[in-house]
C-alpha cells in the first residue's frame, strides 16, 4: 500500500484504490489484534510517538475511537477538550495553541466547530520547520472524513457477499443539510459504481445543492424526497440522523419538524429487505427505536466498533507502518 495520506482533511484525498486499501489494512489490523502477542506487536509499531487529541467540539465516539486507535498503536495521547483549561482562555489564538501543539507532538488529531478550521492548522504547520501530520475528527457543518471512511468499512463488510457496495441503494435520512457525517459520506460514495443515493428529509434540512451538484458532476444517481416509509423497501442501506440542533443559535432560527415521520420505527422492519441495514453515525435521540437494536440488520453498534479499526489502518498508513503490519499478517499465516 502506497502512503497517500500525510493530513487527513476530507474526502476528496481518497480514491477507490485507497478505499479498498485502507479498508484490506482494517481488516488485517482486526485479525491481528485478536491475540495477545498480535496486540503486543501492534503496540509495538509506533510507541515512540506522541498525538494530542484536541477536542473542542463535543465527542464520545470520535474521541474515545482515536484514542483507543492510538493506544492500539503504542502511541502516548494527551487531550486537550476545554480551551479554557489552555492559554486561548488569556487571549493566545487558536492558531497559536495548535503550533504550539506541534512542537510537543508527532500528530494532531482534531475537532472544531469552525469549517476548514482542520485545513486552515494543515497549511499552516505545512510553513513551518516542524509540520506533523492533522487529522481532522469533524470541522463545523463540513467535513467529517474519519466517520466517512468507518462508513465505507461498514458498509464493505455488510456487503462482503452481496458484490460490496457498487450497484447498491443508499438513503440518507434526517438533518442532511447540517450533517456533515452525511455530506463526507455521499461525496465517497461517487468513488463506487452505480449507486444510488436517497435522501430523506423535510425540506428545510434537505441535502444542500454542493453535494447535489457533485453528484451531478460524477454522475452519481440521487433522489430527493420526504417519503420515508415509501423508500424502506427500495434501499440496501438506510443512513439515520439526528436533527443538529446545536446549530440553531448559530443561525437564529428552529424549525419545528415531525420527527416521527423521520424515525425507524419497530414497524418498519417489516419494510426493510431481509438484507438491508440501517446505520446511524450516533448520538441518536428518537431517530430509531431501542427496540430496533436487537435486529441483526442494525448496522449502528458494529459501526462505532469497525471506527477504531479503520483509524488504526489511517494512522498506520500516516507514518508509514502499514507494509510492516501487513508483513506480520502474512507472515503470521493470519
Amino acid at each position: 500500500m502506497e502512503n497517500k495520506v500525510f493530513h487527513c482533511i476530507d474526502v476528496q484525498q481518497f480514491d477507490y484504490d485507497y478505499l479498498e486499501e485502507i479498508c484490506d489494512l482494517a481488516d488485517k489490523i482486526r485479525e491481528i489484534s485478536r491475540t495477545k502477542a498480535g496486540m503486543e506487536y501492534l503496540a509495538s509499531t509506533l510507541n515512540h510517538k506522541r498525538a494530542m487529541l484536541y477536542f473542542v467540539q463535543p465527542s464520545t465516539r470520535t474521541f474515545l475511537s482515536f484514542y483507543s486507535a492510538c493506544q492500539m498503536l503504542g502511541i502516548k495521547c494527551a487531550e486537550v477538550r476545554d480551551p479554557k483549561t489552555s492559554s486561548e482562555i488569556k487571549g493566545e489564538s487558536e492558531e497559536d495553541t495548535v503550533r504550539t501543539f506541534s512542537l510537543f507532538f508527532d500528530l494532531i488529531i482534531m475537532r472544531h466547530p469552525r469549517a476548514n478550521f482542520a485545513k486552515t492548522i494543515a497549511n499552516l504547520l505545512n510553513n513551518t520547520d516542524h509540520p506533523v501530520p492533522v487529522i481532522n475528527a469533524g470541522s463545523g457543518k463540513d467535513q467529517h472524513p474519519t466517520q466517512a471512511l468507518l462508513d465505507i468499512y461498514t458498509l464493505r463488510r455488510s456487503f462482503l457477499h452481496r458484490g460490496g457496495i457498487a450497484q447498491k441503494k443508499i438513503a440518507f435520512v434526517g438533518d442532511l443539510r447540517r450533517g456533515r457525517t452525511v455530506r463526507s459520506l455521499a461525496a465517497l460514495l461517487t468513488q463506487f459504481e452505480e449507486v444510488k443515493l436517497y435522501f430523506v428529509a423535510p425540506p428545510e434540512y434537505q441535502i444542500g445543492q454542493d453535494i447535489l451538484s457533485l453528484l451531478d458532476q460524477q454522475k452519481t444517481a440521487y433522489e430527493i424526497t420526504d417519503d420515508f416509509e415509501k423508500v424502506i423497501p427500495e434501499v440496501d442501506a438506510i443512513y439515520m440522523t439526528r436533527l443538529q440542533d446545536e446549530w440553531d443559535q448559530e443561525e437564529g432560527a428552529h424549525v419545528d419538524i415531525d420527527i416521527e415521520r423521520f424515525s425507524f420505527q419497530k414497524r418498519h422492519l417489516e419494510l426493510l429487505k431481509p438484507d438491508g441495514i440501517i446505520m446511524h453515525p450516533l448520538p441518536r435521540r428518537q431517530e430509531i427505536a431501542v427496540e430496533v437494536d436487537s435486529d441483526p440488520r442494525a448496522a449502528y453498534w458494529r459501526q462505532v466498533r469497525n471506527g477504531m479499526y479503520i483509524r488504526v489502518a489511517l494512522i498506520a498508513d500516516i507514518f508509514q507502518r502499514d507494509k510492516k503490519i501487513l508483513d506480520y499478517y502474512l507472515s503470521n499465516n493470519l
